[in-house]
């Protein structure tokens, strides 16, 4: 079977690509069509034409499709959690967790549509009335990545539509499968030909022609750095509302007064869980002196028995690398890191299991210094460096002398360190004694520095990005 784009309500063929499993590279996920450029103009052009109706329909036509959607999303969570993980390499229960929220981001956003509101003010002149409102911006154009392939289009596609904007949704080339499921059910589920398009394909061919379309007046991105920049000189050409994700080097700070246990269980929970591909991951765990050889014993340890294999496989902690490209882009780093001066404490070795697939055994570094590259650019896999400091301040310091600034945590059990670290921390979303991962889908995404820009993503705070605001004057 070759699954199709969906462009103006129909299923719409193009060349054939292969969707491989990275926990086993001899199975075929999939054939998944491939969109051309007149392809891509063609869904937006149709986008462009639903919006006018769509935009004004019934709001109990818009919550009925993200409720019916957000429902079957739930129901098939273990179907489609088996899907993502066959595809993108997560641990089923991961993969599991990841297709829940979807199903919630639906449900809460088949909520906003029925809260939709404004005010209603007086004027400074007398016998006038003043109306403000929200109204969608039009066709919104998304382009999402790989790592986590139903989620992050869950939670821009979900918020566009209550809004009653009109969707162009361009999904990783590496794992087309989850979001061709999402346009399934979006489509069965009611969604009027136009409002929800999907091509799938290359970014060259695709996203190209989405960046370059003047008919596309908002554009979200989650991606590199690198394409969140040619997303954002092509929105200001066209002079369109834009909204960029591009990663992080967050970090993770222990000090002495840490629960030793606490610290551990986060941070190997932050860098290594998901095979470490979360734009959320700690790759920088600073520890203070006191606790450093204590943390490092105890976590080394934990690494040990971490198991890494085949994501649907009972009792696999790690996955796989998502594909060959990803794979030496790691180990590339493992070796920067060694030449810096860097000691690898632990893994960093390619392994084999019963089936062929990009296995990486989790590497933590030590002796590392918040310069080297391996501290300073994203990675974006199962590797770690452990920087020590002196103490609390340096730990601030070194923790905000970073370009990004998505998310931080620290492990202590002081709350005068936790409350001024909250306040002083450079990043979008901090974390004590949690995970640096793990945001809820009802409140706002996102982050600060080369992070993020324009809006946050999910939540309330949704609305600033998929509306625009109207005021309104009446004489009474």
């Amino acid at each position: 079977m070759l699954y199709k784009n969906l462009i103006a309500g129909e299923w719409v063929a193009g060349d054939a690509s292969a969707n491989f499993n990275p926990s086993n590279t001899n199975e075929i996920v999939g054939e998944y069509a491939r969109a051309s450029a007149d392809q891509t103009r063609a869904a937006i052009a149709a986008a462009k034409a639903a919006f006018p109706a769509w935009s004004r329909a019934p709001i109990l036509e818009r919550h009925a499709l993200l409720k019916k959607t957000g429902d079957e999303i739930m129901a098939r969570k273990e179907e489609l959690g088996r899907l993502l993980a066959r595809e993108e390499g997560k641990t089923l229960p991961e993969a599991i967790g990841e297709v829940t929220r979807a199903g919630q981001i639906f449900d809460f956003f088949a909520g906003e549509v029925l809260r939709l509101s404004g005010e209603v003010l007086p004027s400074v002149r007398p016998n006038i009335g003043v109306e403000i409102t929200r109204e969608p911006v039009g066709v919104v154009g998304v382009i999402t990545p790989w790592n986590f392939p139903i989620a992050i289009p869950a939670w821009k596609i979900a918020p566009a539509l209550a809004y009653g904007n009109t969707v162009v949704l361009k999904p990783a080339d590496l794992v087309p499968g989850c979001a061709w499921e999402l346009a399934d059910i979006l489509n069965r589920a009611g969604a009027p030909a136009g409002v929800v398009n999907l091509v799938m394909g290359r970014g060259s061919i695709v996203g190209q022609t989405m960046l370059d379309s003047a008919d596309l007046n908002a554009l979200t991105f989650t991606g590199s750095v690198g394409t969140g920049r040619r997303v954002a000189l092509s929105s200001v050409e066209h002079n369109r509302k834009y909204q960029l994700e591009m990663g992080g080097k967050n970090p993770f700070v222990v000090l002495d007064d840490a629960d030793l246990p606490v610290a551990v269980e986060a941070a190997a929970n932050s860098s290594f869980f998901s095979t470490g591909q979360r734009c959320t991951a700690s790759s920088r765990l600073i520890v203070t002196e006191g606790i450093h050889d204590r943390f490092v014993a105890a976590l080394t340890e934990r690494l040990r028995g971490l198991v890494v294999d085949d994501a649907l496989k009972s009792g696999t902690h790690i996955g796989p690398v998502v594909d060959a490209g990803q794979l030496q882009q790691d180990i590339d780093y493992i070796d920067i890191g060694r030449r810096e001066g860097a000691k690898l404490a632990f893994g960093g070795d390619r392994i084999e299991r019963a089936t062929p697939g990009f296995y990486l055994q989790p590497a933590l570094f030590t002796e590392a210094t918040n310069e080297m590259r391996i501290a300073r650019e994203e990675i974006f896999g199962p590797v770690a460096a452990v920087i020590r400091v002196r103490d609390y301040d340096e730990a601030l310091a070194v923790a905000n002398d970073t370009s990004f600034g998505l998310s931080s945590g620290i492990a202590t059990t002081s709350l005068k360190h936790a409350t001024h670290f909250k306040r002083n921390s450079e990043a979008g979303m901090v974390m004590v004694n949690l995970p640096t991962a793990g945001v809820d889908f009802h409140v706002p995404f996102g982050g600060r520095k080369g992070s993020s820009y324009g809006p946050r993503e999910q939540g309330r705070y949704a609305a600033e990005f998929y509306t625009s605001v109207k005021t309104a004057y009446t004489l009474a």
